[in-house]
């Protein structure tokens, strides 16, 4: 019996991606997780699809790839995208569940609720189909109102009746889908890598940072990630550092304008834009602080990442941001740009507790969150479902 079990475990699965915007790419925390899915699943022999959006990166031109068809073991192929705010993701996983349905795979593999509102073609041709629910993404503020969000709580009810596993990063998503309709979810957190230091060279000469003389907020510059309230927030904060604020759009052409109106009297605030490469890991290497003020999450991977750098981390008390590191973050009320103001304040105050919070933060994080631990866990729940 454990031969045949080891036999099942070592048999090489057909597996296709739908619901990334584009791999390789940082456009999103949906990105690094399919790549680092897809990619290790690919070394172990597995026969790895990602359907990628056709199109342009999500945050411009200038960041566009060379088109490949082929990375680190991956196949890559490009679907049909219709590129405006609300029809790229519902069109370019349309596309994609009909290229798997007719395809030769073991496993479909939908990553966020809005994708998943197509899983029933490919189990129309008998595929089993695993979702990923990275957040409640209907509760969003871009997609709160009108089809869109209609559209996704539609996703949401598909993948519940037609998935043969739910995978959440959260226990308070887990708790949800109990809630709500009663199905059982199974709690995959995502991954880290343990990351190199970079001294702040190409930082130094495209923005004037030293280290240590700048407050980090790197996401995508969306309504719930709380940009507002840190803007607000640390224009009374009296500190010579700066504030960065590193990340691209996502459908939010709207809200970027409106923060660098709020930003526009404070010569202490830099918006980088989009960033990647060396850029980035310089950015994570010599902050002060790390800040995500979130009103909603699902597991933030950019968290993960400033932790696993070794950086003090001040994030908004919602369990999605508390439960990644209890005790090895400090917290401020959700949403309350008071409770902000103080906690920056005194941290800008006090680089002890800065200094403490550091210590440890990277060892406890690589070790608690370990990408080959994830895709093991991930691998025996496509099993489980194959010998269903």
């Amino acid at each position: 019996m454990q031969h045949s079990d080891q036999k099942e475990k070592d048999r090489s699965l057909s597996l296709a991606f739908i619901g990334q915007k584009l791999i390789p790419s940082r456009s999103g925390g949906v990105e690094v997780v399919v790549e680092e899915l897809a990619t290790r699943m690919a070394q172990l022999g597995h026969q790895v699809t990602c359907y990628n959006r056709s199109g342009h990166h999500i945050s411009g031109k200038e960041f566009d790839t060379q088109k490949c068809k082929n990375y680190k073991g991956v196949t890559l192929k490009s679907v049909f995208t219709i590129e405006k705010k609300g029809l790229a993701a519902m069109t370019s996983s349309l596309c994609a569940s009909i290229c798997a349905a007719v395809g030769h795979f073991d496993i479909v593999h939908f990553h966020a609720e809005g994708p998943c509102a197509t899983m029933w073609i490919p189990k129309l041709f008998g595929k089993k189909c695993i979702a990923t629910v990275h957040g409640l993404d209907w509760d969003r503020e871009k997609w709160k109102h009108g089809f869109a969000s209609k559209y996704i709580k539609f996703g949401e009810k598909t993948a519940v009746k037609y998935a043969d596993e739910i995978i959440v990063l959260s226990k308070s998503v887990q708790d949800y889908f109990m809630t709500t309709y009663h199905r059982q979810t199974i709690f995959i957190p995502n991954g880290v890598n343990r990351p190199q230091y970079q001294a702040p060279e190409k930082i130094k000469s495209t923005y004037g940072l030293e280290g240590s003389d700048y407050i980090l907020f790197l996401a995508r510059l969306v309504p719930e990630k709380g940009l507002r309230y840190l803007i607000k927030a640390f224009s009374k904060v009296q500190t010579d550092k700066k504030l960065i604020i590193a990340g691209g759009a996502s459908d939010s052409a709207d809200f970027i304008t409106e923060c660098r109106e709020l930003a526009k009297d404070d010569e202490r605030i830099l918006f980088t834009g989009f960033v990647q490469g060396q850029i980035l890991e310089e950015l994570y290497s010599n902050a002060y602080l790390y800040v995500l003020p979130s009103d909603l999450e699902g597991m933030p991977l950019s968290l993960l990442e400033a932790l696993s750098y070794g950086n003090c981390c001040l994030v908004s008390d919602i369990p999605e941001c508390t439960d990644v590191a209890p005790g090895k973050v400090i917290t401020f009320q959700k949403s309350n740009i008071e409770d902000l103001y103080k906690k920056l304040q005194y941290l800008c105050d006090n680089e002890d507790i800065v200094q403490h919070y550091r210590e440890g933060s990277a060892d406890y994080i690589c070790q608690k969150y370990s990408w080959d631990t994830v895709v093991q866990k991930t691998l025996d729940l496509y099993q489980k479902s194959c010998n269903r």
